[in-house]
């Protein structure tokens, strides 16, 4: 399972990058505005940052299809290869959508997930990736990680390439959950990535290991000084 960013602060994205594995950025409208600066200012920095191997997925705005289909090639001509485009899984979307597929040049991410059936159809409209929100769906009374789910399962049973990038987390328990069922990617904000080994336990025993190890060989000591 991929594991992306969910976030347009360069900085903390600099510190998860700092200490764990990531495999690039997600960004929405959202989040864009929040950082105050144009949005092609943010992601030109977080592109430079990542490098071009990493993914990053941004959002197309217009309301009509043709109208995501030319912010989809403005969003690729700044942001460059490993960019997908963020298309919202309603009726203008899948138009654009599968403008886009037979287009064959812009890989795009359907968002705005909250049912099987809006997955299924981007699917088959040649999405690489559908956004399942987990944590709002549970907030609308259904199972975030079971929708998540069938929406895997309903990709593999029709043999269809996409594949899931959950999003929308608020603990590490949805991402574990999603990471042993093996979906593709899941995407979370920079502190639910900091909570999934943040155990007292886990520093404990670290802390304790270190005192020992000190007893025995000096104060501030470690390996290489013995």
């Amino acid at each position: 399972m991929k594991l992306l960013i969910d976030n347009a602060d360069i900085e903390k994205i600099k510190k998860v990058y700092e200490f764990y594995p990531a495999d690039g950025v997600t960004t929405n409208p959202t989040i864009l505005a929040k950082s105050g600066r144009q949005p092609f200012d943010v992601l030109k920095e977080i592109r430079e940052f990542i490098g071009e191997d990493a993914d990053i997925h941004a959002q197309a705005i217009a309301r009509s299809a043709e109208g995501m289909v030319e912010d989809a090639h403005k969003i690729v001509a700044e942001l460059g290869k490993n960019t997908y485009v963020k298309i919202p899984a309603i009726e203008e979307g899948f138009k654009a959508m599968k403008l886009l597929a037979k287009e064959g040049k812009i890989k795009f991410t359907a968002t705005a997930v909250y049912t099987p059936m809006q997955a299924f159809l981007s699917a088959k409209a040649g999405a690489s990736y559908a956004a399942p929100y987990v944590n709002r769906i549970d907030n609308m009374g259904y199972n975030g990680i079971e929708i998540t789910q069938r929406i895997h399962d309903i990709f593999l049973n029709n043999d269809l390439e996409t594949e899931v990038l959950a999003a929308s987390f608020k603990n590490s328990q949805q991402l574990l959950e999603l990471a042993e069922y093996g979906v593709g990617a899941a995407t979370a904000a920079p502190d639910v990535i900091f909570s999934l080994v943040k155990n007292d336990a886990i520093t404990s025993a670290v802390e304790t290991f270190i005192k020992d190890f000190e007893k025995l060989v000096g104060e501030g000591k470690t390996m290489k000084d013995c």
